[in-house]
């Protein structure tokens, strides 16, 4: 059964409001189950801006007053909690220097890991609270025996489960989605919500990341890195262009090269390695994208950590598809192997391992492997 429906009794509950319409409804959905609600609003920004920018950034202060609003229709308490400085140092600043070391971090899991389950959670235990509630699409399904597992949502067009695979049993035992259990289209949660006489039915979601607002990754790194320029070379170690600093690129990223020597073979060519260390981006053919395997670190299980080699499906991307793989963990790491080559894997994303829905936990990439060399 679904977390939202197996208590035998009503929790107290901290539903995690950011303005939107999804923890918008989340929070009705458990106030209505009969639990006793109260929302909250993260200030995740040391100096928000007054009004969003279309479908861009979060946490204005036009969100927070829409947050109360929703509390205020719902009929539940509501509190503004400032956790801008955690937010700065555990996700803004990870971020930058994952960057600045050739990784692409993905911040969403950084927040969730240490923000809204761990900040807000430790936050909400120490109040009394039972649970914290948010409009993410999964399930937390509890088991005969009182076990959780985090399984995908029913609907897979909005599952979010990739986001949340970093969430260990502790914090699974406190967390509530409720609307990952019911198959609706997202007119249909806005359908709701106007239902409701929730204000934020026709807010438009946000997009790209939350501290970002302009979605200049490049630029925002740029002002905070400054610019080195560096060249970009092609695989045998011929310069082919320049650029003005390798934390502006990712792996597999072919827009915005601006290589002023073409390819032999006249096709597009796309970033194979970032190197910090001297400062050298390398580009190539699609096909030497391919990867058959990686090395990943930092483990986190969704329950008790695999014995032994298994088979799984596996994610590496927020939305991205599934693909079949062997894993083993060697060391405290995580040994992966494609059954089919894969492209686009850059070391810093997180690889996160189903076993049909059930989560079973994630990890970060650290090296992949490729047909002719091993790239870290």
């Amino acid at each position: 059964m679904t977390e939202i429906s197996q208590s035998p009794r009503p929790l107290r509950v901290l539903a995690a409001m950011s303005g939107g319409v999804d923890s918008a409804v989340a929070a009705a959905r458990a106030a209505e189950a009969g639990h006793d609600v109260t929302g909250v609003h993260l200030a995740l920004s040391a100096n928000p801006q007054s009004f969003r920018t279309g479908a861009r950034g979060c946490c204005t202060i036009e969100d927070s007053r829409d947050a109360r609003r929703a509390a205020d229709v719902i009929g539940i308490p509501f509190y503004v909690w400032d956790l801008a400085e955690r937010f700065r140092e555990d996700v803004v600043e990870d971020f930058i220097a994952e960057y600045e070391a050739g990784r692409t971090p993905n911040p969403c899991l950084r927040c969730n890991e240490k923000i809204k389950f761990a900040a807000l959670l430790d936050k909400a235990l120490a109040l009394g609270f039972d649970a914290v509630c948010t409009g993410h699409y999964a399930q937390v399904i509890v088991n005969e025996d009182g076990t959780r597992e985090l399984h995908r949502a029913s609907d897979m067009a909005k599952d979010q489960s990739y986001v949340l695979g970093v969430l260990d049993d502790r914090q699974l035992a406190h967390a509530l989605f409720p609307l990952g259990d019911t198959v609706t289209t997202k007119d249909e949660i806005r359908a709701e919500a106007e239902r409701r006489g929730l204000a934020v039915a026709k807010k438009p979601d946000s997009h790209d990341i939350c501290f970002i607002a302009d979605g200049d990754t490049q630029g925002f790194l740029a002002n905070r890195l400054g610019k080195a320029e560096g060249d970009i070379v092609d695989e045998s170690g011929a310069v082919v262009g320049s650029h003005e600093g390798a934390f502006g690129f990712t792996i597999g990223q072919r827009k915005g090269l601006r290589i002023g020597t073409p390819a032999a073979d006249g096709k597009p060519r796309y970033v194979l390695d970032i190197s910090p260390v001297n400062n050298t981006v390398t580009v190539g053919p699609a096909a030497s994208l391919d990867v058959s395997g990686l090395t990943a670190v930092k483990p986190r299980w969704c329950g008790a950590a695999p014995t032994g080699p298994g088979t799984y499906t596996a994610q590496l991307r927020a939305h991205g598809g599934e693909t079949e793989v062997a894993a083993e963990l060697v060391d405290g790491e995580l040994e992966v192997t494609f059954t089919e080559p894969v492209r686009g894997v850059a070391p810093g994303q997180a690889i996160v391992l189903y076993d049909g829905t059930r989560v079973v936990g994630s990890a970060t990439i650290a090296t992949t492997t490729r047909a002719t060399a091993t790239v870290a």
